[in-house]
């Protein structure tokens, strides 16, 4: 009696600490962020796709570059900018969470604090050089572009956090009456916080500048953001916290508590280059992205249920859990798998939660392996994570035929899984209908 007391403290407690963690006001804003600039990185993917692929497939030479052209600008449109986007979107996203009544002032904040601690000069080489030079009144694509994302989320967070504190001190804002138009006295009233943050962040950015020879987004880069990928993106780290995410569903908490405020801001970051280097024609450097672990460790949706609905489908015996698949079978063709986590179900459910966690953690070390062999090519297509399995593979590698043997094999692993506990599990609805009655 007092062990099962205590385990539901445990249970309570937790709980509670996850539910916090999921609504905590700059995890909830990254994901929102995230979620609003989603359809740009998707149509990079698509135009990745068609330049590295379909486009080489039916043309070549002149013809080829010309296509490519289209691709090329969309690419700069996207990934390119891809920390001024995520600083501005951070910007609005935040501030509208805190309640502050002018996000877009917020978003401009934001973007321009980004900008201010931009490097002052840096090193380009001229087509058709062979050394650099060093020039001023630039910004290049590998300061705005993908390599400097997580320095746009640091800037865009403190920027607006400070910007909004301010702009809500009273004594700081002008009040130019009722008499003119809504959108100047707008202007008028944040116009002292606004000069006070953009100066705060130009006096820092001239100290870094002047006294230690570098730049934020510099210090950002390497001394945050590439050890913090390193270990959390990397293959023990992304099966962790996914098995972690995964594991929350037991109590009823969404796996996005885990996965989307912690892990998926830096596998998109990982994308992005990957998508990057594609179309540059350089290796890719990271294999786990926000592509891969839904291609291989989410088939089906959270536990790569696809398995279990097969696995039910042909050898479960409950009337239950059968017309639960059938019912479910469709929206899990999409990686919707509601119905399947609340219906058979998984939540609380002790005895389903065990191939539900280790399943998705086994996809992704077999696609991490086939990848790290060179059977397979790298993910580096950013697809809808709706985009049915084996189509999704074979699109986020870019067209390889190989990626959908591995997801088959998979599949097939996940159905040998799920069998025993399918069974158990079964025995175990029969025994409580035995009860009941």
């Amino acid at each position: 009696m007092g062990s099962s007391l205590e385990n539901s403290k445990f249970v309570d407690k937790f709980t509670e600490f996850a539910a916090k963690l999921g609504s905590q006001i700059h995890l909830s804003s990254l994901r929102d962020a995230f979620a609003t600039i989603m359809p740009l990185y998707i149509l990079a993917g698509l135009a990745v796709l068609f330049n590295n692929t379909i486009f080489q497939w039916i043309l070549s030479g002149p013809a080829l570059e010309s296509a490519q052209y289209w691709g090329n600008m969309l690419v700069n449109g996207t990934l390119n900018i891809s920390s001024l986007l995520i600083a501005t979107i951070i910007g609005y996203c935040l501030s509208r969470n805190r309640g502050y009544d002018n996000p877009v002032a917020a978003a401009l904040v934001s973007l321009a604090s980004l900008i201010v601690m931009m490097p002052g000069s840096v090193s380009v080489t001229p087509v058709g050089a062979s050394e650099a030079v060093t020039v001023s009144g630039v910004l290049t694509f590998s300061n705005v572009g993908t390599q400097a994302m997580f320095a746009g989320i640091l800037i865009g967070l403190a920027a607006t956090e400070l910007f909004v504190y301010v702009a809500r001190i009273k004594k700081l804002q002008i009040n130019m009456g009722d008499s003119i138009p809504p959108a100047v006295g707008k202007s008028f009233s944040i116009l002292i916080p606004f000069i006070l943050v953009m100066s705060l962040f130009g006096i820092i950015s001239a100290i870094l500048h002047n006294v230690f020879h570098t730049d934020l987004i510099t210090i950002i880069t390497t001394v945050i953001q590439e050890p913090l990928r390193g270990v959390t993106t990397g293959l023990f780290g992304c099966v962790l916290l996914y098995s972690l995410g995964n594991f929350l569903w037991l109590f009823g908490i969404h796996q996005t508590v885990i996965y989307g405020s912690i892990l998926e801001p830096l596998l998109i970051i990982n994308m992005t280059q990957a998508m990057a280097s594609y179309a540059a024609g350089e290796p890719v450097a990271d294999i786990i992205n926000v592509a891969f672990v839904p291609a291989f460790g989410m088939m089906g949706g959270s536990g790569s249920t696809i398995a279990l609905i097969i696995a039910t489908l042909l050898f479960g015996r409950n009337k239950a859990t059968r017309a639960i698949c059938k019912m479910s079978a469709a929206p899990g063709l999409f990686n919707i798998n509601e119905p399947v986590i609340f219906g058979y179900s998984i939540v609380y459910n002790i005895t389903m939660i065990i191939p539900f966690v280790l399943l998705p953690a086994i996809g992704i070390i077999i696609g991490y392996a086939a990848t790290a062999l060179n059977f397979m090519n790298e993910c580096v297509v950013y697809i809808p994570w709706t985009t049915p399995p084996l189509l999704s593979g074979y699109l986020a590698t870019g067209g390889d035929f190989r990626a959908v043997i591995v997801q088959l094999l998979i599949i097939v692993i996940g159905v040998l899984l799920y069998l025993p506990f399918v069974k158990i599990n079964d025995r175990l609805m029969e025994q409580q209908a035995g009860s009941e009655n």
